[in-house]
């Protein structure tokens, strides 16, 4: 068996002290929505406990998908790789950037060379430098393949873009590594499923990666972005690919009968195995986190997961919220 986590969102804070030459860009309107209302709702205490209680459930592997920091800021780029030094060693965390670890133009390339160690293929010398996506990952009969959606944008933008070259990329991998008789799992910031966020926040290239997945196949698919708990299908050579998010794994609780918009911090817990039919696993899915009523990281739920050729077919609209929760 295999125990994948994963996390998303982490939005570093608190935000290291900001000069005024480093305003001079989207960072202005970013650091005034982190003083109205980020800074109230993203806390390091949220942070340290959920991840205090991911590491004693000790798991194979840890999967984080995106949006280390906040600003891009350079200090925000090496606090991001003292964490992640934390977190784990780079050959058992695997990262994929966000749109805010590529807030502004240059960014991307400094965070990804500084967090490059947990971003690097097996068997590739990046040199140092930043990594090609996708990267792969073999470890114990899974594949995990991390993508990269993060791209800097405009001023109120938060998009991302999955673009051909990458998309060439990722088919020969989910193909060969499907061969190899892998469960496939493929790591994303943005949401690869529409109407998932607002237009200014959307995946540009959703069709181009759906398509790769109907005619490659996967066995699941982790994002963030969203800082939500949800649950979508994509539809695969072998049956529903279940597209799973998880809310930031800052974000504080709420008092009760004032709950926000976003749900508290959890993290998932994927537990794999192979099933006894070829080609197919058995997946159980634990959400982990606080709720507005505890302040204690806790078991919100858990269900089975059929992944692979038992996965079912896709027969019609889920019920995302129903599943998630």
């Amino acid at each position: 068996m295999f125990r994948l986590a994963h996390i998303s969102d982490i939005h570093l804070s608190p935000l290291p002290q900001v000069r005024l030459r480093e305003l001079a860009s989207k960072r202005i309107t970013g650091y005034i929505n982190w003083k109205r209302h980020r800074k109230d709702a993203l806390h390091d205490w949220v942070l340290n406990n959920l991840i205090t209680d991911l590491k004693a459930r000790a798991p194979d592997h840890i999967a984080v998908t995106g949006d280390l920091v906040n600003l891009a800021l350079n200090l925000e780029i090496d606090n991001g790789y003292n964490w992640l030094k934390q977190l784990g060693s780079s050959q058992d965390v695997s990262f994929v950037p966000g749109n805010h670890d590529a807030y502004v133009p240059g960014a991307l390339e400094k965070s990804c060379c500084s967090w490059e160690p947990w971003m690097r293929g097996d068997g590739i010398d990046n040199h140092n430098k930043r990594p090609q996506f996708p990267y792969l990952r073999e470890r114990d009969g899974v594949a995990i393949i991390g993508v990269s959606s993060a791209r800097a944008t405009g001023p109120f933008m938060a998009s991302g873009d999955f673009l051909p070259a990458q998309a060439a990329r990722l088919k020969k991998m989910l193909t060969e590594t499907g061969e190899k008789g892998l469960c496939r799992v493929v790591l994303i910031h943005h949401p690869p499923v529409r109407n998932a966020t607002p237009a200014y926040k959307r995946l540009f290239g959703i069709g181009r990666f759906q398509k790769i997945i109907r005619e490659a196949g996967a066995e699941l698919v982790l994002h963030g972005h969203t800082h939500l708990a949800t649950y979508n299908e994509i539809a695969s050579p072998h049956g529903a690919v279940p597209v799973i998010c998880v809310p930031s794994a800052s974000q504080a609780p709420y008092p009760v009968g004032h709950e926000g918009r976003k749900p508290p911090a959890r993290y998932n817990l994927f537990s794999i195995a192979p099933a006894e039919q070829p080609l197919s696993w058995q997946c159980l899915w634990q959400q982990y986190g606080f709720t507005s009523e505890n302040t204690e990281v806790q078991l919100i739920s858990e269900q089975v997961l059929m992944l692979g050729r038992s996965a079912p077919q896709i027969s019609g609209s889920s019920d995302p919220a129903a599943l998630a929760e």
